[in-house]
C-alpha cells in the first residue's frame, strides 16, 4: 500500500484529537502530506432553516475566522517535525459533502476521521458526518474512536 496524501478533516473534538494520533503515525510511515480540514457547516444547505442571508454571511465570516484560529493550532506538537507536509483548510459546506468532494479534487489516497458519536436529536439534524463519509468516500476510511466509547 502507498499511501501519499491523507485527509484529515477536524470538529476539532476529543474523537478527533484522538484520531490524530493515527494520521501522525502514517505521515511520519510514508511521509504522505496531510490535509488537515474544517467544514464550517452551511446551514443553507440543510432542510428546513431559514435565516436571512445578511446575518448568515456575518455568521460565516466569524465562525470561519474563528475556526481557522483553532485549526492553525489544532496538532501543532503531535506534526512539528513533519509541519513541511502538512495543509490546512477551512471548508463551507455541508460537511460530508465537502469531504467527498475534496477527497476527489486532491486525489486523496487515505482519509482518517474521529467518530464523536452524536446521538438522538443531533444526528436527526445534522446526520452522521462519519457514516456519510464512509460511505460516498471513493477511498478507504480509517475511523478513529475516542476511548469513552
Amino acid at each position: 500500500m502507498d499511501i501519499k496524501s491523507i485527509l484529515f478533516p477536524t470538529d476539532f473534538s476529543e474523537g478527533s484529537l484522538q484520531a490524530l494520533q493515527h494520521a501522525t503515525e502514517l505521515v511520519k510511515r510514508f511521509n504522505a502530506k496531510l490535509f488537515l480540514v474544517h467544514v464550517v457547516h452551511d446551514t443553507r444547505y440543510s432542510g428546513g432553516f431559514y435565516v436571512p442571508h445578511t446575518s448568515m454571511d456575518v455568521l460565516y465570516k466569524e465562525a470561519s475566522s474563528a475556526a481557522q484560529k483553532e485549526l492553525d493550532k489544532f496538532g501543532i506538537e503531535e506534526l512539528r517535525e513533519h509541519k513541511d507536509l502538512v495543509e490546512r483548510r477551512i471548508i463551507r459546506g455541508v460537511p460530508h459533502e465537502e469531504i467527498v468532494n475534496f477527497t476527489k479534487e486532491n486525489k486523496i489516497d487515505l482519509i482518517i476521521i474521529g467518530a464523536h458519536g452524536k446521538k438522538g436529536v443531533e444526528t436527526i439534524f445534522f446526520g452522521n458526518t462519519t457514516s456519510h463519509v464512509v460511505r460516498f468516500a471513493p477511498c478507504s476510511v480509517l475511523i478513529g474512536r475516542h476511548s469513552n466509547y
